[in-house]
């Protein structure tokens, strides 16, 4: 039976003596290239690489298992087989009854290790027979087979069987992140994206082990997300987006698709419904909500600041209940993002009486209450968190109120900024960020923040300046893997020189991708059908 198989393996080369273990030979003799499992293009760095310099065999006699009534641990064995046919057309099978001659075996194994306590963490352990990978959890488990889809070759190496082989260098990597909270924002306000267009996105992220997708779902140019109990939201107020587009919506159904599918890649979602500020879109849908005083009228430009909820009225808040209630019950995420951002028309005293209103709402539907710094100027509760975008002197007063902070300073971590003055897309008014700016600078470090109030960092991207997946991409990659590396990897093991390598390398699988991504001229891209191509254009 498979269970004495795994037995056998995991006594063999698992958790004894992984390093000086002799394996038994096979009964198919490859002679496979020595490889530096050290030297391979793995972003985020893992903690801790080994290298044993010899090789594992993937190909067709290879099969994958995992433990059994563990959960999750099945579906991360099957993502693992779905990604291998992608990239190499092999079929791998997921934990059937042993069938002869398949030698090559990939276990995904639940631990009950103390080393791998947090919710994270995983080792793997790859030998010439075999592909260990234990984790106490499935998240852990799913961080650890990106590890193992990046250190598979791109092309197979066929000149030692008459089949294709795929040799993967043998080694131990011991893993886990710095910080718990590593995510991206997406903008579909300003302009709309479809749900495949933020699918993919979710997959890009998950790639490099990114574990929080931020759904900017209200501004004044649009409001994206179906409220029952209001529809005039989406009928009226998801009509337009910047420049005079048709603009969309997410139905509650396909908002309850992208969670899912965010879910299956262990990605939590966190919705933003902006206010007080930001709230055009949703007064022109109901104009008792205005509190400017002014005629409201759909908007298409990108002006910030004009916008205001009325916070004197009782219907306002009513009216924000059933939409945090709705969108609570389809969001199984503990977080809800009530923006706070740049509400520069509600006056001082009402903007504070707000927040703490919004934020007993929020928590009384089980949530915990994010917001843009400027939310910790109200009397906020120590457990709400606050998102550090734009002044250093909120930081400092969450930090004395013993909050917890996302890290997303614009001059750094803005995916919306230029890379430089020639860039196609994105605005400057932060700063112009090339590549090497987005990753050289330390979170932990980043004015004088200290690091026990760091919950982890968030690669905001705003969408005043694009308007489909393309340009997405193109403003979101490189920098958003260099996020990854910031967000996961110990500050050791952070090094622009090593990193700029293995950037450089992931150009095959941006590639296969069809990620529009910017080639920075910093990096000299490993050739490829599409990089050749936008470097000749630009």
């Amino acid at each position: 039976m498979k269970s004495n198989l795994i037995k056998s393996l995991i006594i063999c080369c698992g958790f004894v003596a992984f390093l000086s273990c002799e394996p038994e030979k096979k009964k198919r003799v490859l002679n496979l290239p020595k490889s530096d499992l050290a030297m391979e293009n793995m972003i985020p760095m893992p903690k801790k690489v080994v290298a044993t310099e010899n090789a594992f065999a993937l190909d067709e006699f290879t099969a994958i298992y995992t433990s059994e009534n563990a959960d999750g641990f099945t579906e991360v064995g099957e993502f693992l087989s779905k990604k291998i046919k992608g990239k190499t057309d092999l079929d791998i099978p997921v934990n059937v009854e042993e069938i002869p001659g398949r030698e090559g075996i990939i276990y995904i194994n639940q631990s009950d290790s103390l080393e791998l306590n947090a919710p994270e963490a995983y080792q793997l352990y790859i030998t010439a027979d075999s592909v260990i990978l234990n984790s106490n959890t499935a998240e852990g488990a799913f961080r650890g087979v990106q590890t193992l889809r990046q250190i598979i070759p791109e092309v197979s190496l066929d000149t030692i069987a008459d089949y294709k082989v795929w040799p993967i260098p043998t080694g131990k990597i011991v893993d886990n992140p710095v910080f718990e909270y590593r995510g991206s924002m997406l903008d579909v306000a300003r302009h709309f994206f479809s749900v495949e267009d933020v699918k993919k996105y979710i997959d890009l992220l998950a790639y490099y082990k990114y574990n929080v997708l931020h759904l900017h779902l209200t501004d004044d140019q649009g409001w994206r997300i179906e409220i029952k109990s209001w529809p005039k939201l989406t009928e009226i107020g998801g009509s337009t987006e910047v420049g005079g587009e048709s603009g969309g919506f997410f139905t509650q159904e396909e908002y309850t698709d992208i969670v899912n599918y965010a879910a299956e890649r262990f990605i939590t979602v966190i919705p933003e419904f902006d206010m007080p500020g930001h709230t055009n879109a949703a007064s022109v849908a109901y104009p008792f909500l205005n509190g400017n005083g002014k005629k409201v009228e759909l908007y298409e430009g990108t002006h910030v600041g004009f916008s205001t909820f009325d916070t004197r009225k009782d219907t306002v808040y009513a009216f924000i209940d059933d939409v945090v209630r709705e969108i609570s019950a389809i969001t199984p995420g503990p977080y809800f993002h009530i923006g706070g951002d740049e509400s520069h028309v509600t006056k001082k005293k009402d903007y504070i009486y707000f927040v703490e209103k919004v934020e007993k709402i929020v928590q009384k539907y089980g949530k915990t209450m994010i917001g843009w710094d400027e939310i910790v100027t109200a009397d906020v509760d120590s457990k709400s968190i606050a998102q550090f975008w734009s002044s250093k002197e909120n930081a400092d007063l969450a930090v004395e109120k013993g909050m917890k902070i996302i890290m997303s300073p614009a001059k750094k971590a803005y995916l919306d900024m230029q890379y430089d003055s020639l860039s196609k897309h994105g605005l400057h008014w932060a700063a112009f960020i090339p590549t090497d700016s987005a990753y050289i600078w330390t979170p932990e470090q980043y004015e004088g923040i200290p690091v026990e109030n760091i919950l982890g960092i968030e690669a905001p991207l705003w969408s005043e300046t694009v308007s489909n997946i393309d340009e997405v991409e193109y403003l979101a990659f490189p920098r958003a893997i260099g996020y990854s590396e910031l967000s996961w990897s110990t500050p050791e093991n952070r090094d622009w020189e090593s990193y700029k390598v293995r950037l450089a390398n992931q150009a095959p699988f941006l590639d296969r991708m069809d990620v529009k991504y910017y080639p920075s001229p910093l990096i000299e891209w490993k050739k490829s059908k599409y990089t050749y191509k936008e470097i000749k254009k630009d």
